[in-house]
C-alpha cells in the first residue's frame, strides 16, 4: 500500500506539475489517468457506486472518480478551497465501496502538497 499510495502522490504532482492550477477537474481526471498508464498502474475512471438502504438499491449516480489497484478511491476536485462536504465525501464513499485508503486531491493549489489529503477507513 505505500508503494502504491508513493506512485499515487507521484502522479498528482507530475500532472500538476504539467498542467498547474485553474482547469477542469475532468482535465485533471483525464491527465491522471494518462500518468497512471504510463506508469503500469491499474485503475477504472467513474466507478459506480451501488446505494442499498434497508434492503432498497437506490438508483442514483455516485461515481468514484478512479479506483486504483481496485484498493484505493481518489477523489478529484479543482476547487478555490476544500470544504467540509468533500471531506465527508471521500470518507462515504470509503465506506460505501469497502474501501480502506483514500486520497482527496484539489488540484486548483499552487503546490500539490497543499490539496493531497489521505484518509483512511477504520472499518
Amino acid at each position: 500500500m505505500d508503494r502504491l499510495s508513493r506512485v499515487i502522490l507521484e502522479s498528482c504532482i507530475e500532472v500538476h506539475r504539467e498542467m498547474g492550477p485553474g482547469l477542469l477537474e475532468s482535465i485533471y481526471e483525464q491527465c491522471l489517468a494518462h500518468e497512471l498508464t504510463i506508469r503500469r498502474i491499474s485503475f477504472q475512471q467513474q466507478v459506480p457506486l451501488q446505494l442499498n438502504y434497508k434492503g432498497y438499491q437506490i438508483s442514483r449516480d455516485l461515481r468514484i472518480d478512479l479506483l486504483i489497484e481496485n484498493q484505493v478511491i481518489v477523489e478529484l476536485k479543482s476547487v478555490e478551497m476544500l470544504l467540509p462536504v468533500h471531506t465527508a465525501q471521500i470518507i462515504s464513499y470509503l465506506k460505501l465501496a469497502d474501501k480502506c485508503l483514500g486520497f482527496l486531491v484539489n488540484f486548483n493549489v499552487p503546490v500539490l502538497k497543499e490539496g493531497f489529503h489521505r484518509y483512511v477507513n477504520n472499518f
